[in-house]
């Protein structure tokens, strides 16, 4: 393997790692403090964290954006986003949440079918229906750890997350990678900043400061660190290594929250991971 690719490989892994420090963070201070505010926190740290990196490398010259309609539309989804990932770490744990996430590159597959009117074939079919499995599998409607917010707010994510993809994926080489960073921070905090007087509570213990700090500092290094990825790989050979955030995810959810997945939603994790590494290579395979 090329030294390059094991560069982007190993800046994905601490990316995925990165995230997990997020998440782990959002479902702590998401469930002490209003969902807007928790965010607000969350854009206020990652956008400090961001702008302080990006200027540091290219001085003001950051802040020049050309396409400003796909930069609003790509701030709006990733705080809806966001917002209904939040929400879904309150029904979830983390590691069976991450395992859902990681849904979406299934589920774009779904859009390019019905929305884009691309031809799908037979096993990418089999393949999403495969991801939808292992989804009602960890989710396990009529069982006893069932609600409807742990159906209802994952759902609205991968939707909310499917589209960001797509936006995303639609201003690749249209934009630099850092100045779409940095305004994706910025309009979700514009958004959140206007909601604030209506959400802020008092009481920020120094714990909800540290998964506050965890959050947005998890955020950007995360991002960052996924921007630099792709310097280095291409997408197909650094995608099945985004799949490593689900065992993060687990010893996360283990030390912070004694939580240990039983072995349906274990079952469901293998089964959305095999189905998106199966979905990656058909995608090598058919770009040949």
């Amino acid at each position: 393997m090329h030294p390059s690719a094991i560069t982007g490989i190993a800046l994905t892994v601490a990316a995925t790692a990165a995230f997990s420090v997020l998440d782990a963070g959002s479902k702590y201070v998401g469930s002490l403090l209003p969902i807007f505010m928790a965010l607000w926190l969350r854009y206020c740290l990652q956008s400090i964290f961001t702008i302080s990196f990006a200027t540091s490398r290219s001085g003001t010259a950051i802040f020049k954006a050309r396409h400003w309609r796909f930069q609003l539309m790509r701030g709006v989804l990733f705080c809806v986003s966001n917002g209904c990932a939040m929400m879904s770490l309150r029904y979830l744990p983390l590691a069976e949440f991450t395992a859902i996430v990681a849904m979406t590159p299934i589920a774009m597959t779904l859009v390019a079918a019905l929305w884009l009117k691309q031809p799908v074939s037979r096993l990418r079919w089999v393949l999403v229906f495969v991801g939808f499995a292992g989804t009602l599998i960890i989710i396990r409607p009529g069982g006893d750890n069932f609600s409807v917010g742990a159906l209802i707010w994952p759902m609205l994510q991968l939707l909310a997350n499917t589209a960001y993809q797509i936006v995303s994926s639609e201003m690749a080489g249209k934009e630099r990678p850092e100045t779409t960073q940095i305004y994706t921070s910025l309009l979700a905090l514009a958004i959140t900043t206007v909601m604030l007087p209506w959400t802020w509570s008092g009481g920020m213990t120094p714990a909800l400061w540290v998964g506050a700090f965890c959050m947005g500092l998890g955020s950007a290094v995360g991002h960052l660190l996924m921007l630099k990825a792709y310097e280095y790989a291409r997408p197909a050979t650094i995608t099945p290594f985004l799949y490593s955030q689900i065992p993060f995810a687990l010893c996360a959810g283990w030390l912070m929250y004694g939580h240990i997945p039983d072995h349906w939603a274990v079952i469901g994790m293998v089964t959305i991971a095999v189905g998106g590494m199966l979905s990656v290579w058909l995608s090598v395979r058919e770009s040949r």
